[in-house]
C-alpha cells in the first residue's frame, strides 16, 4: 500500500484514529472511542441511508445497543424478533426455537431492522459522541507507519483529495476488506463456498395465522431461503446456495431468484400473491476470512477480517462486538503499544472462537443429520438450550453453555455415525433408511 514519501503536508488532517467504513462496526468503534475522548476520523465511500443486507439481528446485539446508548432508538424501527423458524418440506415439519428458551435470560429477543435504518442511526450516533464522522468520502490508498502515523489518501465525492494523519487504524469496510485486499491477505473460506440472491417482497403471506416477527429459515435441498419481515409489510427474502446451483440460470437474475423460491413448496405459497418491489441483488463468493487481522497500530474488525454464511444472522453481532473489543485495543495502544499488544493478541483469540463456534454449525446445516436433529429438537443434556444459545449470539464459551454444546456435537457425532450405517432420526428415534439414499455427512 504505497504512498510517495513525502514530508508532511500542511493539508493533512491528523487524528488519533481513523476508522475505514461507517456501516455497525465502524460506527460502534468510532462511538466508543470518542466517547473517551480521543479524537476519530470515520470515513464511510457511501451516502446514509443506503441499502445493505444483514437484517436480523440476534438478542446479545442488544447489550452492545445499550452501551451505545441506541437502544431505544433501535427499537422504534425494528421488528421484534423472538426467535427463528426451520422449515424442511423434506420432513413435512417446522421448529420454532425461542431465544427465551436459553440458557441465558439477560436477552431473550432480537430485531429485524432495514438497515438503512439501522446504520444510519448508528452513524449518527457515532458523530453524536463527537467523531468527525464524513460520507460520501472514499479511501483510495494507506500507508502504515506506527512510527511517523499512518497516512491515509481519500477522495470526497466532489472529486477533491484529501489527505489523513492517523496514530491508528481500524479496518471496518465490511466486505470491502481493504486492508486484507490490499495485502493480498484474503483468502476464500475452503469449507463453504456459498452465494446469495435477494430482494424484498410486500404481500408475503405469513407462516402462521398472523406474522410473528420470527425469521424464517426454508431449507431445500441444495440450500437455504431467509424469509425476514421487515417494518410496513415488507419481507426480505433471499436464497443461499453453492456456485453449481447459481450456474444454472438462464436468462435474467428476477426470473431465475423467483424460479428458485417456487421450487420451494412451502415458499410458493407464501408469496403466491407478493409482489416483488425491489431489484434483485446478488453476492458471490460469501465466506472469507483474511490470513492477518492487526498488527503494529492497525487491527482489521467485522466483515473487513473475515464472514461466515449468514445462516445463523450472526454477522452485524459479529461485526459490533469485534469493534467494540478493537476499539479497547486502539485506545490502550494509543497510550501504551506494549499493553495493547497483549490486548490484541486476546482480541484476535476471541474472534477466532466466536467465529469458530457458528462455523461449526455452519459447515453443517445442509447434512441431513443435522437437519433432522433441527427439526426433532431434543433438550437431553440441555442440548436443546445450548443450541438457542448459539443462535441467540452467545458464541464465546462459558461454563454455562459448555456442556449442553458439547452434548449438542457428540449427538451429531453419533447420529452420524448411525447414517453410514443406514439410520436416521425419526419420530421415535432411529429408523431404517434405504442404503442407497444415504450419503456420507460431514464429521
Amino acid at each position: 500500500m504505497p504512498l510517495d514519501a513525502s514530508p508532511d503536508r500542511t493539508d493533512e488532517t491528523r487524528c488519533d484514529v481513523l476508522i475505514i467504513g461507517g456501516g455497525p462496526a465502524g460506527s460502534t468503534a468510532a462511538t466508543l472511542l470518542a466517547e473517551k475522548g480521543r479524537h476519530v476520523v470515520l470515513i464511510e465511500k457511501d451516502r446514509h441511508p443506503r441499502f445493505h443486507i444483514g437484517e436480523s439481528l440476534l438478542p446479545l446485539n442488544l447489550r452492545v445497543f445499550e452501551r451505545l446508548g441506541v437502544a431505544d432508538r433501535i427499537a422504534a424501527i425494528g421488528v421484534h424478533k423472538p426467535g427463528a423458524r426451520f422449515v424442511s418440506d423434506e420432513h413435512g415439519r417446522n421448529t420454532a426455537f425461542s431465544f427465551a428458551e436459553g440458557l441465558s435470560q439477560d436477552y431473550t429477543h432480537a430485531y429485524q431492522v432495514r438497515r438503512s435504518e439501522f446504520d444510519e442511526t448508528l452513524f449518527a450516533r457515532a458523530r453524536e459522541a463527537g467523531a468527525d464522522a464524513r460520507e460520501g468520502v472514499r479511501v483510495l490508498d494507506v500507508a502504515l507507519d506506527a512510527k511517523g502515523g499512518h497516512r491515509i489518501a481519500a477522495r470526497a465525492g466532489d472529486g477533491t483529495a484529501l489527505a489523513f494523519r492517523a496514530r491508528y487504524v481500524m479496518d471496518c469496510s465490511g466486505r470491502d476488506t481493504f486492508l486484507a485486499t490490499a495485502m493480498g491477505a484474503k483468502a476464500r473460506n475452503p469449507h463453504n463456498n456459498t452465494a446469495a440472491i435477494y430482494g424484498h417482497f410486500r404481500g408475503v403471506a405469513p407462516f402462521a395465522e398472523v406474522e410473528d416477527g420470527n425469521i424464517t429459515v426454508h431449507l431445500f435441498d441444495e440450500g437455504w431461503l431467509w424469509m425476514i419481515p421487515l417494518t410496513g409489510g415488507v419481507m426480505s427474502i433471499g436464497v443461499v446456495s453453492n456456485p453449481d446451483f447459481f450456474r444454472r440460470r438462464r436468462g435474467d437474475v428476477e426470473a431465475f431468484f423467483l424460479a428458485a423460491l417456487n421450487a420451494v413448496p412451502s415458499v410458493a405459497r407464501r408469496i403466491a400473491q407478493a409482489e416483488l418491489i425491489s431489484e434483485v441483488t446478488t453476492t458471490g463468493n460469501y465466506s472469507y476470512a483474511a490470513k492477518v487481522m492487526h498488527g503494529d497500530g492497525w487491527l482489521m474488525a467485522g466483515d473487513a477480517y473475515a464472514f461466515i454464511d449468514p445462516v445463523f444472522s450472526s454477522g452485524v453481532l459479529l461485526a459490533m462486538a469485534s469493534a467494540e473489543m478493537g476499539s479497547e485495543v486502539a485506545d490502550a495502544w494509543l497510550d501504551d503499544p506494549a499493553r495493547a499488544a497483549a490486548m490484541a493478541r486476546s482480541f484476535e483469540r476471541k474472534v477466532k472462537r466466536a467465529i469458530g463456534s457458528l462455523s461449526w454449525l455452519i459447515y453443517r446445516i445442509n447434512t441431513p443429520v443435522l437437519r433432522d436433529m433441527f427439526m426433532r429438537p431434543r433438550n437431553r443434556f440441555g442440548m436443546k438450550q445450548g443450541l438457542i444459545s448459539l443462535l441467540a449470539g452467545d458464541v464465546h464459551a462459558n461454563s454455562g453453555s459448555r456442556v449442553p454444546v458439547i452434548a449438542f456435537k457428540t449427538a451429531y457425532r453419533l447420529l452420524s455415525i448411525a447414517y453410514r450405517l443406514g439410520y436416521r432420526l425419526g419420530p421415535e428415534g432411529l429408523v431404517r433408511t434405504p442404503r442407497a439414499a444415504v450419503p456420507a455427512p460431514a464429521g
